[in-house]
């Protein structure tokens, strides 16, 4: 049995990129005509035809938007929780569809799909960018920035985050910082390189992720370099977010240190574990609400043909995780 053509297929034959055949078949603003012809006339000579019933469904106008989130990121409850009210400010429902380790980003996003949504807002997406764009309806990515033509983008302005986080540790009288990454997770390179940028290509990072398990495995690294060479030891860490750092203070009271006596920490996000009294954590906060309705705004913007890349700005929450270094302290 032949291979039913794809959009990438047509793409190929047509000499143009995935995102551009999808905004084609659209119907929507960003194509010209010669390229509308010969996009058309590519999926004519290969036989490709739409999903009808999605195509049905998605003319019928549902007002339903798509949200693929991640099961185990706790801010993505938060900003899940937000964009409800935002949605429906702007006369949209939300359909849900998770990613976890047992069910993959794709299949999340085939479900939403399946379910003839009008548009897609993807927390952190994993999928490339350009795959994104190829789908046929509107894609906002959702705190991961992106430069693709055919995907709109809001999130928070990620060097603002850590440029806070650094003022506010030097402004207690910290010198050597260290940063905890967030390994191969959405936004962790932004992150690292927003933290070299200001404190030097040869900045201080350990290795991590974006989990408490991450934090505790870099936190015992760190104290493991810190006992071969105690005179570099650092006074304070900004961790890629909170659930890193809560691993990473759980090992630092286990080794008998004391927070922030011993080591300043911020975490990122200012999520609901921030806040707890035990933890009370210093933490960038990203603004659940404020990148809700800019996400919802960018999802109608993109079903009228116009593409948005947002950066939101973010503040920081300070709690009792962070105090002057012994040496300054009066």
């Amino acid at each position: 049995m032949a291979k039913r053509p794809t959009m990438a297929d047509v793409a190929a034959e047509a000499g143009v990129s995935r995102a551009l055949v999808s905004i084609v078949f659209r119907g929507t603003p960003g194509a010209s005509d010669a390229t509308r012809a010969r996009v058309l006339a590519a999926a004519d000579r290969l036989g490709y035809r739409l999903d009808t019933r999605a195509r049905l469904l998605r003319s019928a106008r549902s007002r339903l938007l798509g949200v693929v989130f991640a099961l185990d990121g706790a801010f993505h409850a938060e900003l899940v929780e937000a964009l409800y009210p935002a949605a429906s400010a702007a006369g949209f429902d939300l359909a849900l569809s998770a990613r976890s380790p047992r069910r993959s980003e794709d299949e999340a996003l085939r479900s939403l799909l399946d379910l003839g949504v009008e548009a897609l807002l993807v927390l952190a997406p994993n999928t490339p960018p350009d795959e994104l764009g190829a789908l046929p309806l509107p894609v906002v990515s959702v705190l991961e920035p992106q430069t693709h033509d055919g995907v709109a983008s809001v999130a928070t302005d990620e060097a603002a985050g850590v440029g806070l986080a650094v003022a506010h540790l030097r402004g207690l009288g910290h010198r050597r910082l260290v940063h905890i990454d967030g390994g191969s997770a959405v936004g962790a390179e932004a992150r690292r390189a927003a933290f070299r940028a200001l404190e030097g290509e040869d900045a201080a990072v350990v290795p991590g992720g974006p989990n408490d398990a991450a934090g505790m495995d870099a936190a015992r690294t760190l104290l493991a370099l810190v006992s071969i060479r105690p005179h570099e030891a650092p006074t304070a860490a900004v961790v890629f977010n909170d659930e890193a750092a809560l691993g990473v203070v759980h090992v630092l009271r286990a080794a008998g240190l004391q927070v922030p006596e011993d080591l300043s920490v911020v975490g990122y996000d200012d999520s609901r574990l921030a806040a707890l009294v035990h933890v009370s954590l210093t933490s960038v906060r990203q603004d659940p609400d404020a990148l809700a309705a800019a996400s919802v705004h960018a999802a109608a913007e993109a079903l009228e043909g116009r593409i948005e890349h947002v950066l939101v700005p973010p503040s920081l929450t300070v709690r009792s995780s962070t105090a002057p270094p012994r040496a300054v302290v009066h």
